[in-house]
């Protein structure tokens, strides 16, 4: 593989070009590892792009949210990239990544460009090489980039350590303003949009969105945020209602946080907490290595024959690893 080529092909914009360097990045082989560190050496270290993290549990409506509000920014005239990541099997490791399916008219905008990705099991809601696949978007001039996470629930706050603003995707009717209390998610949200509000539910809608922007209220105030954020909005995916405001509110705050020097004081925490995770990342992964397994082997054996002590094994073993390192 010719990485200086890939490297100017995504310069140049060629759709295909990024495709394969986002399943360079993604494997796990010790070869292609090494490919894709020298192929982002290879590209500019920070992009422009407005990196929105998005997220909602399944039904919520994520998919077409995403195809509206899309559609409704490449209409302007920006560049959009779609990082979807779906779940995949605890037995088989599959996933169905349909996400791209479920987008037929974005996914079919010369603007745009839609990649799903499998979880692989990675907790937070992302996929493990999810950041660098936005640096490949942002390298091929994409001006959004929309991080689509898995949709299981409280526990996907990773996405807010990869982007500039954090979009919370609700159902109408979707708790009381105590449970919109719930720490976690809650805490990390900038924008909290109540979606499917059309219809019969846009009564409901209205009225979770009251619930959610009174809780907003009760949350410790945060030094990144201006006043009247974080906020709560009403929107509709299916009749695009809301969707020009939605953007606004995010355009609005992406441009405070840079003005006050939020945007990169975030942009370099974001980094140092990706260089620790590659690190602990790098450290776990000797754990695959024959010796390594063999040492782990017998002392489990050790510990299950009552031998040794639990902790004490553990200890031994880490012991262990520090001499053969030294």
């Amino acid at each position: 593989m010719d990485i200086k080529d890939l490297a100017s092909r995504i310069r140049a914009q060629e759709r295909r070009a990024l495709a394969r360097a986002i399943t360079l990045v993604e494997s796990g082989r010790a070869d292609h590892r090494a490919a894709a560190a020298e192929l982002l050496a290879a590209l500019p270290q920070e992009g422009q792009a407005l990196r929105i993290g998005l997220s909602g549990t399944p039904g919520v409506g994520k998919s077409t949210f995403i195809e509206s509000f899309g559609m409704m920014l490449t209409g302007m005239g920006k560049r959009v990239a779609v990082l979807a990541v779906d779940p995949s099997s605890s037995r088989s490791g599959g996933s169905i990544l349909g996400d791209k399916t479920r987008m037929d008219q974005l996914s079919r905008d010369p603007n745009a460009f839609i990649r799903p990705s499998p979880s692989q099991t990675h907790l937070g809601g992302v996929a493990r090489r999810t950041r660098e696949a936005v640096r490949l978007c942002e390298a091929a001039g994409f001006d959004v980039v929309l991080i689509e996470t898995v949709g299981v629930g409280q526990s996907e706050t990773v996405v807010a350590e990869m982007s500039d603003l954090f979009v919370l995707l609700l159902a109408p009717a979707g708790g009381d303003e105590l449970q919109g209390v719930k720490r976690g998610i809650m805490e990390v949200a900038d924008v909290i949009l109540i979606n499917k509000a059309d219809g019969e539910l846009k009564a409901a809608a209205t009225r979770t969105c009251a619930d959610y922007a009174g809780a907003l209220r009760l949350l410790r105030k945060r030094p990144q945020d201006p006043a009247g954020y974080p906020c709560a909005m009403t929107v509709s995916a299916l009749e695009e209602n809301g969707l020009d405001q939605a953007w606004r509110a995010l355009e609005d705050l992406a441009d405070w946080r840079r003005e006050n020097g939020f945007w990169d004081r975030t942009r370099a925490a974001q980094a140092r907490y990706w260089f620790l995770e590659d690190v602990k990342q790098r450290l776990l992964a000797q754990l695959s290595e024959a010796e390594t397994q063999a040492r782990l082997t017998a002392l489990s054996d050790a510990v299950a024959a009552g031998k040794q002590d639990p902790s004490a094994a553990a200890q031994d073993f880490v012991d262990g690893m520090r001499r053969s390192v030294s």
